[in-house]
C-alpha cells in the first residue's frame, strides 16, 4: 500500500516533538505503524488536535516519516492540519505536552466570544 507524503508545509516537527515521539514510539510494540494525528472540528475553540498510536495504515492516509517517527494524518484531517507544527514542552513538574501551532494566519472577524449569549462586550 502506497500512502501520499505529508509535505514539510502539511506538518511540521520541532526537535523537541520529534524527539518525544522517537522515545515513546521505543516504548510501544512493533506492529505500531506510527503516530496518528487527528482533529476534531467544533467547539468554541475551533478545533482540536490529537494523537494516537496506531497499528494500521488505510488507503486515505497520508505519512510524513522524519528520522524513523512516522506522522500519519487521513484525509479528513488534512484541511485542518495544514499549516500546523508540533512542538514538545517541558514545563517541569509533570507539565509536559504536544503542542499544536497552528502557523497559517487566522482569517475571521468577530470578537471571539463563545456561548448562548453571542454578541461582542
Amino acid at each position: 500500500m502506497n500512502q501520499a507524503v505529508l509535505s514539510d508545509t502539511d506538518l511540521s516537527l520541532t526537535s523537541p516533538a520529534q524527539g518525544k515521539m522517537a522515545e515513546l514510539l521505543g516504548q510501544v510494540e512493533e506492529t505500531i505503524q506510527g503516530v496518528r494525528v487527528f482533529a476534531t472540528p467544533g467547539g468554541c475553540s475551533g478545533v482540536s488536535f490529537g494523537m494516537t498510536f496506531t497499528d494500521q495504515l488505510n488507503d486515505d492516509d497520508r505519512v510524513r516519516e522524519i528520522d524513523g517517527v512516522r506522522v500519519i494524518v487521513d484525509q479528513g484531517t488534512l484541511e485542518y492540519i495544514r499549516g500546523v507544527e508540533i512542538d514538545f514542552v517541558d514545563g517541569g513538574d509533570g507539565d509536559a505536552r504536544f503542542v499544536f501551532n497552528n502557523l497559517q494566519p487566522v482569517s475571521g472577524g468577530g470578537c471571539g466570544t463563545c456561548g448562548s449569549q453571542g454578541g461582542c462586550s
